[in-house]
């Protein structure tokens, strides 16, 4: 065999060369070589996006969004038919009003209590659903419930079956962002953003404006050409690979993975970088405020919409914790309610609404599907002995706005007390069946085999609420 000459070796070279970039826009559609490529969806979407806002610890939602007038009305009186009323901590007391005045807000009226005033005033771009219920009255479980469809560990997240379904439009982030509170995580912690039996690339990747991804930052040493071409010969070593092991889905996740977070060198860096915002902007969601938490949440708000206008699919916002026990660091107010709420939504309604308000102005609403949730919601009743409200799994609001759904409207109604969901119930199946269908997905089409069965995030229920589609 006669040996090449220098003229075959770049001819070779020229050809592999060639070869690789062939290679590179090949997988752009490929699969499983390129897990997080843009897939389409189901039918044309309203939403191209999804923001969700998990307040931990059961939002009580007759002292924010469900106003009762018999409950004002009966203050004080025992609930009818509800003689020694046992719920998750113990006994029931009476009937309490609302801890804060409810006013009519915006052309709609819609009434809003004064513990959340700055969101209040957004309430003709929120749509409402009262009627809201769910299958556990222990946070753990029904965190899992509202973030995964399941009360049992195990599942894949919500924001997990949108990027298996969608894939990214973003090609140096991650499909899906957790930004935990500044306090902590919620109490099942990543099960909130995990992939469960869905391929490992599919989970969220979590990190905060104060504590971005680690180690991205490339060595002094090594200068940008060399560290290009490194990683350019590595996916064709990857690439090679891969073909040797078709099907192996945890390879591919680890291959896509990877090369996610070389792209995120460049880009992860930049979008956790607020400094480059203007003063008007900080001062509007309050990065500098004088409550630190406050200012550390108002910075997750705002590296949410740094995420969501770089196209990241999934963005997965918390506030409240369980680091740092009952009530304190979250929504979970037993004991003493008014002290407790009275921390929390300062740090929560300022960031919340100019969040809101700054999706509106730059557009980014329109495509964006915006969903407030909390686990479950409370009594209409104190405590026996506390001056707080026990979980409430049966009827609880939660609210959406953007993209695909009725702005200033309300949905479905609890009790004349708040206690029950009485009118268009609804379930977390029946959210998820809705976020899904404004992004174009059919939530029964939506499976995956595992186990010997085609498993979904919905389970065997759900219906969209097409009552507050636009």
């Amino acid at each position: 065999m006669l040996s090449p000459t220098r003229r075959d070796w770049f001819a070779h070279a020229a050809t592999g060369l060639g070869g690789i970039a062939l290679a590179s826009l090949l997988a752009e559609a490929a699969e499983p070589a390129n897990p997080l490529a843009p897939k389409k969806p189901h039918f044309a979407p309203k939403a191209k996006r999804v923001l969700t806002i998990f307040c931990s610890g059961a939002v009580s939602h007759l002292d924010t969004f469900d106003y009762k007038p018999e409950l004002v009305k009966r203050d004080g009186k025992p609930l009818p038919s509800s003689d020694k009323l046992i719920t998750f901590q113990g006994e029931n007391g009476n009937l309490v009003q609302p801890v804060w005045k409810f006013k009519p807000r915006g052309k709609s009226g819609k009434m809003v209590s004064d513990l959340l005033p700055r969101l209040a005033e957004l309430a003709d771009d929120l749509c409402f659903v009262h009627s809201m219920t769910a299958k556990s009255n222990t946070h753990g479980p029904a965190e899992n419930q509202m973030s995964t469809g399941f009360t049992l560990d195990g599942f894949p997240s919500a924001g997990a079956w949108v990027s298996y379904a969608l894939g990214s439009e973003c090609r140096d982030l991650p499909a899906f962002v957790a930004i935990p509170d500044p306090r902590g995580v919620p109490q099942v912690g990543p099960n909130n953003w995990g992939s469960a039996f869905l391929p490992a690339v599919f989970q969220g990747t979590a990190f905060t404006a104060d504590k971005p991804i680690p180690h991205l930052h490339r060595p002094a040493n090594i200068t940008p050409q060399a560290d290009a071409a490194s990683r350019d010969f590595l996916k064709m070593l990857n690439d090679e690979h891969l073909k040797t092991r078709p099907g192996d889905t945890d390879l591919a996740a680890r291959i896509a993975g990877h090369e996610l977070a070389a792209k995120m060198q460049l880009r992860a860096s930049e979008v956790a970088d607020l400094s480059k915002e203007p003063k008007s902007v900080h001062d509007e969601y309050g990065t500098g405020d004088a409550n630190k938490i406050k200012a550390g949440f108002a910075r997750n708000c705002l590296l949410a919409r740094r995420l969501l206008e770089r196209d990241v699919r999934f963005v997965q916002l918390f506030n409240g914790s369980y680091a740092m026990g009952e009530g304190v660091g979250n929504w979970d107010g037993h004991k003493t309610l008014k002290t407790q709420y009275e921390v929390h939504a300062p740090i929560f309604d300022g960031p919340c609404a100019a969040l809101l308000t700054d999706l509106k102005r730059t557009g980014l609403l329109k495509d964006t599907l915006v969903v407030w949730v909390t686990e479950f919601g409370r009594m209409p009743t104190f405590q026996k002995g506390a001056s707080g409200r026990d979980h409430n799994p049966k009827g609880f609001t939660v609210w959406l706005a953007g993209a695909g759904v009725k702005p200033a409207f309300s949905h479905g109604a609890t009790d004349e007390f708040g206690h029950q969901a009485v009118e268009n119930v609804a379930t977390i199946y029946d959210l998820h069946a809705t976020v899904l269908h404004l992004l174009g997905l059919d939530h029964e089409k939506l499976t995956y085999y595992h186990n010997g069965i085609d498993r979904r995030l919905t389970d065997v229920h759900g219906a969209v609420i097409k009552d507050i589609l636009a």
